[in-house]
C-alpha cells in the first residue's frame, strides 16, 4: 500500500473543443485508503483519474506515488489496476483470459498465472466461471470480472472510474460493498469516480467534493455530510436547506443567527471569524427540523408541499423569505397549514462565508 500526492495539479486544454480544464488540485491519498472523488458531470473528476493513471498528462504539479513522481511515468509503469465505466472487456475471451491478460503481458508463468486467476475470480464472488463467455454473465458479473482482472495482478493502486453507472439500483446497492471488500483484502490503496452521493457517502474513508476543477471539501463522508465547508457542498450532498442569517451573536463553537425574524443557535467552525450583523449562510438537513407545539418552536411557516414517503413526509415550509424542506414522521398537516419548527442545535451547520468562489 502506497500514499498517492497530487500537488498543484491541473489540466488546460488549450482551444480543444468541448475539452474542460481542471483548477488546481493539491490532495493527499493515504495508503490503504478508500478515496472518492465525488462531483457533477463536467467538474473534472475523470480527468483527474486520468491524469493519475497517466492516460493524461497534468499541463502543471507533480503526481507522486508514495516517494516516487510518476508525472511523466508511463501508464502501464505505474503499477495500477483500472476498472473502466464500460469494464472494456474482451467479448472473444473466456471470463479468465479476461483476468490473465494483464498476467499474460508481465511473463507469468502460466501455473502461477491460472493459481492467481483462480484466487482472484474466487475473492470476486465468480469461482468456477472461469470458463464462461462474456456474454454469458449479467452486468453485475461482468464488472466483478473487471474488477478481478484490476486486482490479479496486485497492483499498489487501484483505479475505479464510474464502474456501477451500468447496474441498475439494487445491484449497485449489493455490489459496492462486495468493491470495498474486494479492495481491503487486496490491500490497496484505490480512487474511485463517482457522480453518486450516496454511493461515494457508504463506500468511502474520504471524500473529494469537486466542481468547477477544483475540490471544495477533503473530508470523511461524516464531516462533509455535518458540516460542509461550502454552500456547493451543502446542496450537494443529501438534502439540505440553505438559508439566509443574520449573525446575533458568536460563541467559541456555536453561534446565533436570525433566521426569518427568529432567533437560532447553530454550530459554527472555530476558526472563521463571524461577529454580529455578519451576513451568513446556514446549512439545515431536514432531519435538523422537527414539528413542534408553538410552546417550542422557534421557527413558524406554512405548508406548501407534502410528500407522503412511507415512514416519513417531506414537507415544504414557507418561512419569511425562504422556503424549506422538513422530514418528520408526524404527517398529522395539511397542505396550506401553519406550523412550528424547533431547531436541533447539534445540526445547523454556519457555512464558512469565503469558502465559495
Amino acid at each position: 500500500m502506497i500514499p498517492i500526492h497530487l500537488a498543484g495539479v491541473s489540466k488546460t486544454y488549450g482551444e480543444q473543443a468541448g475539452a474542460r480544464p481542471t483548477g488546481t488540485v493539491d490532495i493527499t491519498v493515504e495508503a490503504g485508503e478508500f478515496f472518492t472523488l465525488l462531483g457533477p458531470s463536467g467538474c473534472g473528476k475523470s480527468t483527474l483519474l486520468r491524469m493519475i493513471a497517466g492516460f493524461v498528462a497534468p499541463t502543471a504539479g507533480a503526481i507522486r506515488f508514495g516517494d516516487k513522481d510518476v508525472t511523466r511515468t508511463p501508464a502501464h509503469k505505474r503499477g495500477i489496476g483500472m476498472v473502466f465505466q464500460n469494464y472494456a472487456l474482451f467479448p472473444h475471451m473466456t471470463v479468465a483470459d479476461n483476468v490473465a491478460y494483464g498476467l499474460r503481458l508481465r511473463n507469468v508463468a502460466k501455473a502461477e498465472r491460472t493459481a492467481k486467476v483462480d484466487k482472484a475470480l474466487e475473492r470476486v464472488g465468480l469461482a468456477g466461471y472461469g470458463k464462461r463467455r462474456i456474454d454469458q454473465l449479467s452486468g453485475g458479473q461482468q464488472q466483478r470480472v473487471a474488477l478481478a482482472r484490476a486486482i490479479v495482478i496486485e497492483p499498489e493502486v487501484l483505479l475505479l472510474d464510474e464502474p456501477l453507472s451500468n447496474l441498475d439500483a439494487k445491484l449497485r446497492e449489493e455490489t459496492r460493498m462486495q468493491i470495498r471488500e474486494v479492495q481491503k483484502a487486496a490491500a490497496t490503496t484505490a480512487i474511485y469516480v463517482t457522480h453518486d452521493q450516496s454511493e461515494a457517502m457508504a463506500m468511502s474513508d474520504r471524500i473529494a467534493v469537486l466542481a468547477d476543477g477544483r475540490a471544495h471539501q477533503v473530508d470523511t463522508p461524516r464531516k462533509i455530510y455535518a458540516e460542509p465547508a461550502t454552500a456547493f457542498v451543502a446542496r450537494f450532498i443529501g438534502r439540505s436547506n440553505v438559508v439566509p442569517a443574520t449573525v446575533v451573536s458568536a460563541e467559541a463553537d456555536t453561534a446565533t443567527v436570525r433566521i426569518a425574524d427568529s432567533d437560532v443557535i447553530v454550530r459554527r467552525h472555530p476558526d472563521v471569524p463571524v461577529g454580529p450583523g455578519q451576513a451568513v449562510e446556514i446549512s439545515l438537513r431536514p432531519e435538523a427540523l422537527r414539528v413542534v407545539g408553538e410552546a417550542e418552536a422557534t421557527l413558524h411557516g406554512v405548508v406548501s408541499t407534502l410528500e407522503f414517503l412511507g415512514s416519513t413526509a417531506m414537507l415544504d415550509v414557507d418561512l419569511a423569505g425562504s422556503t424549506v424542506a422538513v422530514s418528520t414522521p408526524d404527517i398529522d398537516v395539511a397542505q396550506g397549514s401553519r406550523i412550528g419548527l424547533a431547531v436541533d442545535p447539534r445540526a445547523g451547520w454556519l457555512i464558512p462565508e469565503s469558502a465559495d468562489v
